[in-house]
């Protein structure tokens, strides 16, 4: 054969893709003393601007990791307190903050600054919050749901009633065109933004009671449009899936112990979920096959929080037994492999804290 021909021949092999290594033990443990052990609140939230909020008792710390540097925002008064919810808002600098007295507290980050505060829609604790642009929406121990313009003096645009027992989750979908809200009701409501009606209550699109404990674990598919994951409390066990376009459900699958917490990965086709007794663990599920790709444990009470980096490798996992702990669970993305590591580890400075 000439020698010209045999480079065309030869097939270039397949590269096999690799199996991604999932580290089993956290890569970082932080103390977080006086973590209300409460099912129902929401007291962990990492916002676009890479700063972990966590609220401790009537205290609200926020954690900087990009430079390391940590930071008290607020310690409200005890007839206030304790704090029962905290979300950042889409500009990664404002947050809200959900309180034990129905009030919610609006405060800007970077200047250590209270912007306002929401009053008189609730008469129960704040124990979930998720914003839309400029709506913050907020759930209750009154079973109220309320949408709050934060730009108008008269903040109540819309109220949503199904809920006949505290709104324990609350996630708005990626286009904010949709709310999923779950409660100690064992109710999952699916709220239309285009169905909201300002001067009476909001019909829900859907009701789902196919849950048989409280539903506090929400998570919208980033990869999917009108797919919602839901997790289901202590009598329930399960982690199932809906098409909220038509409220189907497509899956259910009995995960043996309480579902605190859900989520996505962004960047491959996984879900990782949170639980109780008696393992207490993180499990990294394959979707759609839901076959188990990692169980993390380390956690010696109920994980009853977690939140993602904003590049999505590093999952916040906080627990009853007052520690928070970092998992690189999710992986680094394909492009920030490619570049170059300028910054020191994301969590170098969590030693340095205590």
């Amino acid at each position: 054969m000439p020698p010209e021909y045999a480079t065309v021949q030869q097939s270039k092999p397949v590269k096999p893709r690799t199996r991604r290594h999932i580290p089993q033990t956290s890569e970082r443990t932080l103390d977080a003393p006086d973590i209300l052990d409460d099912y129902y609140l929401n007291l962990l939230d990492w916002g676009c601007s890479n700063v972990l909020a966590i609220a401790l008792g009537t205290t609200v710390y926020l954690w900087d990791a990009s430079s390391g540097s940590s930071s008290e925002l607020v310690t409200v008064d005890d007839d206030k307190g304790p704090v029962t919810s905290v979300n950042w808002g889409p500009d990664g600098r404002h947050i809200a903050v959900g309180l034990n007295n129905a009030e919610v507290q609006l405060w800007d980050s970077t200047a250590n600054q209270q912007v306002r505060t929401l009053r008189g829609g609730h008469r129960a604790r704040v124990g979930s919050l998720a914003w839309n642009n400029s709506i913050l929406t907020t759930g209750s121990m009154d079973g109220k749901i309320i949408n709050n313009d934060v730009r108008i003096r008269d903040h109540i645009v819309e109220t949503y009633r199904g809920h006949h027992e505290q709104v324990c989750g609350l996630k708005w979908s990626g286009s904010g065109s949709q709310l999923a809200s779950g409660g100690n009701d064992n109710l999952l409501h699916i709220w239309d933004r285009s169905m909201a009606s300002s001067n009476s209550a909001t019909q829900y699109l859907y009701r789902l009671e196919n849950h048989t404990a409280a539903v506090k674990a929400l998570a919208w598919c980033p990869f999917q449009a009108n797919l919602l994951a839901s997790g289901g409390g202590g009598g329930d066990r399960c982690i199932k899936f809906w098409n909220t376009h038509t409220g189907a459900c497509l899956n259910s699958v009995d995960t043996g112990s309480q579902v605190c917490s859900l989520l996505w990965s962004k960047n491959e086709r996984e879900l990782l979920s949170s639980h109780g007794f008696t393992q207490n663990q993180l499990t990294l599920w394959k979707y759609p096959s839901m076959a188990k790709m990692a169980e993390l444990t380390g956690h010696t009470s109920r994980v009853l929080f977690m939140a993602q980096s904003p590049d999505g490798s590093t999952v916040a996992s906080a627990a009853g037994d007052e520690t928070l702990r970092f998992w690189n669970v999710f992986g680094t993305p394909e492009v920030a492999k490619a570049a170059p590591k300028a910054a020191p580890e994301p969590f170098a400075f969590v030693n340095r804290i205590r």
